[in-house]
């Protein structure tokens, strides 16, 4: 009676830890991961996708959220167009970067050349970059995985000078296409961004990546 009772126990604790312990012995090496994620978006041409951000704002425990569509095209072209709850634009090419604001009547222009520098994720979904030069990446803790078993992945600049934090990034277990960023900033404010309805290699041309303000606008150079 004891011996069977003492099988019972064993199977019962099988079975209630079998998924924890096949779900860590599935979790495959994370340079696999890596090596499979920068493959995936330096052959994207381009890509199209709604996204949802949600922004904390740590100092007056505010949230925003923004949603709109995303475009990309490799190398260096992207068009970021807010639709809610405000319309604004950004809008970056090989040559400059814009941001426009029509409430305000308002474009500020920068360099292209200097987003590429700052911003390495941008860089790196702009076929630019290589993530493995840019950061330390491990998988997530305490889980590496979604509810929906999607890779979630820690990203640290190597780059200790920047100001960017290390941040999570979700990698869709099927496509391996980022589906979500979650990342704080230097004031502790906290952002998720989310990806949807993606679509992929759609044959954009390069001229919805050029901006020209409205009349009557006015134009501001950032350094």
């Amino acid at each position: 009676m004891a011996i069977t009772a003492y099988k019972l126990i064993l199977a019962t604790l099988f079975f209630v830890l079998c998924p924890f312990i096949c779900t860590a012995a599935e979790i495959p090496p994370i340079n696999d991961i890596v090596e499979q994620l920068q493959r995936t978006y330096e052959k994207t041409n381009d890509f199209r996708a709604n996204f949802f951000q949600e922004t904390t704002i740590k100092s007056i425990k505010k949230t925003e959220i923004e949603e709109g569509t995303v475009f990309f095209k490799n190398p260096r072209n992207m068009l970021w167009d807010y639709t809610s709850p405000n319309a604004k634009k950004l809008v970056i090419n090989r040559q400059r970067a814009w941001l426009y604001l029509p409430r305000e009547k308002a474009a500020y222009v920068q360099k292209a050349d200097k987003i590429f520098q700052s911003r390495v994720l941008i860089k790196f979904l702009s076929g630019l970059g290589k993530l493995k030069d840019d950061f330390a990446i491990s998988y997530a803790k305490p889980n590496a995985f979604d509810k929906n078993e999607n890779y979630l992945l820690q990203l640290t600049p190597l780059d200790k000078s920047t100001a960017l934090n290390p941040f999570q990034i979700t990698i869709d277990k099927s496509t391996f296409y980022i589906l979500q960023i979650s990342f704080d900033d230097v004031l502790g404010n906290s952002t998720v961004l989310k990806f949807s309805h993606m679509s992929i290699n759609n044959g954009f041309t390069d001229k919805i990546f050029q901006f020209q303000p409205p009349a009557g606008t006015s134009i501001f150079d950032m350094p």
